[in-house]
């Protein structure tokens, strides 16, 4: 990995691009990382860079170089030599471009969730990552849930045995994210209008790749993937705004609900949900099974055996979420919840990139992390038309998988 200055050594000088309503919420976190300054923010909206730039100036007392425009207003930003970090929080599209620009000028690439949406932008990020020495961060907040990090420290403990099958979803009611009350389709109702498969799988599949070690030691060899019906969206969009508006006469792609299958190398299988077009209580399930027991994420509860007190009964997860505490909540669990959305993982998913970048490693999520969990997208898609065929993953690691160490469980 290239070195380069710091303006001292506490110091991490971050880029923001795409500084809408996520982005914005980014960087407002970032702000709150001590010794974190950001010196430049780049948006296609004049308006919109202009209020980060003067949210940035309202708490930092600074005023950040602004970039407005298109590609190459990042392209301009990313070439900045006071910069160490570029973080993307804007839409798919720029995504890839954002972090291939970054690492091209020697900065730590962060990019918001998917990483990509396509196969060949996947190995995009990959092959310039190895080439440049520049790591490629998705920043998969779900990977630092509270639960979800006590579950991998249990993991690592040995508490669950030899892992067997896990189950995950992003089951989620997004309609209203999809179609407008003012009649309009949104960005989240045109990928649904055009593709058929499992749209948002990086929320469900990163803590089980953390907790099966894959890339680590294990892999993902193949998948499967089924879609129902689509029925949710047409449906949602003839009560909004009427059997006869035109969003309510198109066909949507999308499958209400969407199934994968994932065998790994080392024997265990995944079992992957996408349901956002119809009403539910949202829910990620998590199951994380192995030969002593499992955590169940719908129920919030854990069964071991021999250490469970009541056969085929649940206990509740709450005293286990004290005994295995990982470290990074343990730490930080005060300002990770004041600071920041989701429960405080935003702030901790931040302050682990940060670390990475102040301290010049590897990032935590990696770029082959970030490739493999988000190329289950287009594979899904492939199978679907396919008829639920096996499409292969690839492997980006290139065999690496088999040496790499396990993601260790470590405080600050």
């Amino acid at each position: 990995m290239k070195k380069r200055r710091h303006a001292s050594p506490k110091t991490v000088r971050i880029g923001m691009v795409g500084v809408g309503g996520r982005g914005t919420f980014l960087m407002k976190t970032l702000l709150a990382i001590p010794g974190v300054t950001v010196n430049a923010v780049a948006d296609r909206s004049r308006d919109n860079a202009l209020r980060a730039q003067g949210i940035v100036k309202e708490k930092s007392g600074t005023e950040p170089a602004l970039y407005v425009g298109g590609q190459s207003h990042f392209e301009k930003l990313c070439a900045r030599e006071d910069l160490d970090a570029v973080v993307c929080g804007g839409p798919w599209e720029i995504h890839v471009p954002v972090s291939v620009a970054a690492m091209r000028h020697g900065k730590y690439a962060a990019t918001e969730v998917p990483a990509a949406t396509t196969v060949e932008e996947c190995w995009d990020l990959v092959r310039t990552s190895e080439r440049t020495g520049m790591p490629c961060m998705m920043l998969e907040n779900v990977c630092y849930f509270q639960n979800v990090l006590t579950v991998l420290r249990m993991v690592r403990e040995n508490c669950f045995g030899e892992l067997i099958h896990f189950e995950a979803g992003y089951q989620h009611d997004v309609r209203m994210t999809k179609i407008s009350k003012e009649g309009t389709l949104k960005w989240r109702g045109g990928h649904s209008l055009n593709k058929d498969g499992n749209l948002y799988p990086t929320h469900q599949i990163g803590p089980i790749a953390q907790w099966n070690n894959i890339n680590r030691g294990d892999r993902f060899t193949y998948l499967t993937s089924m879609s129902s019906k689509a029925r949710g969206i047409q449906d949602y969009a003839r009560k909004l705004l009427g059997p006869r508006h035109p969003l309510s006469r198109r066909t949507y792609k999308l499958g209400d609900v969407n199934c994968s299958l994932i065998k790994c190398a080392g024997g265990a299988t995944v079992t992957l949900y996408h349901d956002t077009n119809l009403p539910r209580p949202y829910d990620l399930i998590f199951r994380c099974q192995g030969v002593k027991g499992l955590y169940m994420g719908t129920v919030d509860g854990v069964y071991l055996d021999g250490v469970s007190p009541e056969h085929h009964k649940y206990e509740p997860f709450a005293p286990y979420l004290k005994k295995y505490v990982h470290p990074l909540w343990k730490s930080l669990e005060r300002e990770a919840k004041k600071n920041g959305g989701h429960g405080g993982c935003d702030y901790i998913t931040l302050y682990d990139f940060v670390r990475a970048v102040r301290n010049r490693t590897q990032t935590p999520i990696d770029v082959y992390d970030s490739a493999t969990w988000s190329v289950i997208t287009p594979l899904s898609v492939e199978s679907v038309k396919k008829g639920s065929a096996p499409v292969a993953f690839p492997d980006f690691t290139r065999g690496k998988w088999r040496t790499r160490k396990p993601i260790p469980v470590r405080g600050l």
